[in-house]
């Protein structure tokens, strides 16, 4: 795979000299059209020790407009970091549409040098670059331009610019112990990555390999390729794309929400008894959250006054208001809309003893957004697998998914609105969109069968809850917490 990365390329002076001007002014052109274009350009300088990979992000620097550039290095996790799955750390600093990010090593570090150094074999090794490739698929149908470039440098050649780079009083500080181990280690180092881009190079994001003895054949290689996969993505988003249409499922005769039955109730002295025995015990079964390294999150998805907001109210009257957060999901803002979709959900995943519940969250997609129109058909189909994927990370970090479906009739729901429209204080909860969506019903009850269907995993559930009765539905979640905590944190 490197041999042709070690052939010997050279660029003169004079060469350099002359191309480098008309290139630059290139680039800077493709980058000013990448904000009308709503793109976002992710670039993973990746590469061998030696070959200049921050030397090259230097100059690129140098080339593009520094407004709508952004440069991180991906070393050691900071202890916020280490509280949160893996991804976080890369979700929270994604680019927003119109700007560049450099990543000076990459989400391919961790695992590579792991792999090299025999602390991963090769099964979790290979799990890892199936979910890199799968990530960054995702990247590319949000609008994302991917970038992957590898410097490379044969054996010899890597001795001899860490010798060149020691030898010099003005870069001796550049060469470390570790970039001497990693240089004893080539052979297997590069074996692993031959590995690593081999299978991870696709269509959608493929690896550039470029050779990086010479300098300036370096940075004109690099320059070239960044430009040529930036003109793509703006050729391919001025591709007339086909228009947004409401996909209206029709629902099965039988189906496991309609089976399910709305005619359990608490009266109100078993639910004045019940509730406050389960609040003490939440109570105290969140506060070990800490000490167990565990983090809690809670997913609240169902029809319009189903009961959402009081069942997550006697969740969170339990726990120290320090310790939780409520994030309600709307319509995405200016912001979010910049993202790719599942940004805005990873920014608020709870630390370690930390408990986050979404009312509403990424299922709005496979719901709201698919009956509306509001993406396309593409876009909420494939949204079943990244969203097993994104919660996959989260249960495998250690974090506690609980997922509720909140369900009630419809003869409920239309007692529930008359209530809203005639109590002062309930008004807000109602306008002309809940009725709007009350005549999908049966589109949007198929749409969450269709969810539960795809998504119910083992280790993330979705747990059904009758809601007719609100006293029933509020002690089924709040058993349901509990028995859950007194399972995970012993």
């Amino acid at each position: 795979m490197f041999e042709t990365a070690e052939i010997g390329n050279e660029v003169s002076k004079e060469r350099y000299k002359k191309d480098l001007p008309k290139l630059r002014a290139a680039i800077l052109e493709a980058q000013k059209e990448l904000a009308v274009a709503k793109l976002s350009v992710v670039v993973l300088m990746s590469g061998v020790e030696g070959a200049g990979k921050s030397e090259t992000v230097n100059e690129l620097l140098e080339w593009l407009d520094a407004r709508g550039l952004q440069v991180h290095a991906l070393g050691d996790p900071s202890d916020e970091e280490r509280e949160r799955p893996y991804y976080w750390r890369i979700w929270r600093i994604m680019p927003p549409h119109g700007r560049i990010t450099f990543f000076v090593g990459s989400w391919y570090s961790a695992p590579i040098i792991d792999r090299t150094f025999g602390n991963l074999d090769d099964q979790d090794f290979d799990e890892t670059l199936d979910r890199i490739v799968n990530f960054e698929r995702m990247l590319t149908n949000e609008r994302t331009i991917v970038v992957k470039l590898w410097l490379h440098l044969s054996k010899s050649a890597q001795r001899g610019r860490l010798k060149d780079l020691e030898d010099d009083p003005k870069t001796r500080w550049r060469v470390t112990k570790q970039d001497w181990k990693f240089a004893k280690r080539y052979d297997e180092f590069r074996r692993v990555c031959e590995t690593a881009l081999s299978k991870t190079g696709t269509a959608e994001s493929p690896w550039h390999i470029i050779e990086s003895v010479d300098k300036r054949y370096r940075n004109l290689q690099v320059g070239r390729t960044l430009l040529e996969a930036i003109r793509k993505g703006l050729d391919a988003a001025k591709a007339p794309k086909p228009k947004n249409e409401p996909d209206m499922p029709k629902p099965k005769k039988v189906n496991i929400i309609g089976q399910l039955d709305y005619s359990k109730s608490l009266d109100e002295k078993e639910y004045d008894d019940r509730l406050p025995r389960l609040q003490g015990r939440l109570s105290q079964l969140s506060r070990r959250l800490h000490d167990a390294k565990r983090g809690m999150l809670c997913v609240f998805e169902g029809p319009d006054a189903a009961g959402k907001g009081g069942a997550i109210r006697r969740i969170t009257q339990a726990m120290d208001a320090r310790n939780y957060q409520v994030i309600s999901v709307a319509a995405p803002t200016e912001e979010e809309r910049s993202h790719p979709y599942l940004w805005r959900f990873w920014r608020h995943l709870p630390r370690l003893g930390r408990v986050t519940i979404y009312d509403r969250s990424w299922y709005g997609r496979v719901l709201v957004e698919r009956l509306e129109g509001f993406c396309s058909t593409h876009e909420w189909q494939r949204a079943y697998g990244e969203i097993n994927d994104f919660e996959a990370m989260l249960t495998e970090f250690g974090i506690i998914l609980m997922k509720f479906w909140v369900a009630i009739s419809p003869e409920e729901q239309l007692k529930r609105f008359k209530d809203r429209e005639t109590t002062p204080f309930k008004s807000y909860k109602i306008g002309p969109e809940d009725w709007r969506n009350r005549a999908k019903w049966d589109a949007y009850v198929a749409a969450a069968c269709d969810m539960v269907e795809r998504t119910s995993t083992s280790a993330a559930p979705w747990i059904l809850v009758e809601g007719n009765d609100k006293r029933w539905s509020r002690v089924k979640v709040l058993k349901t917490v509990v028995d859950r905590l007194e399972k995970e944190v012993k």
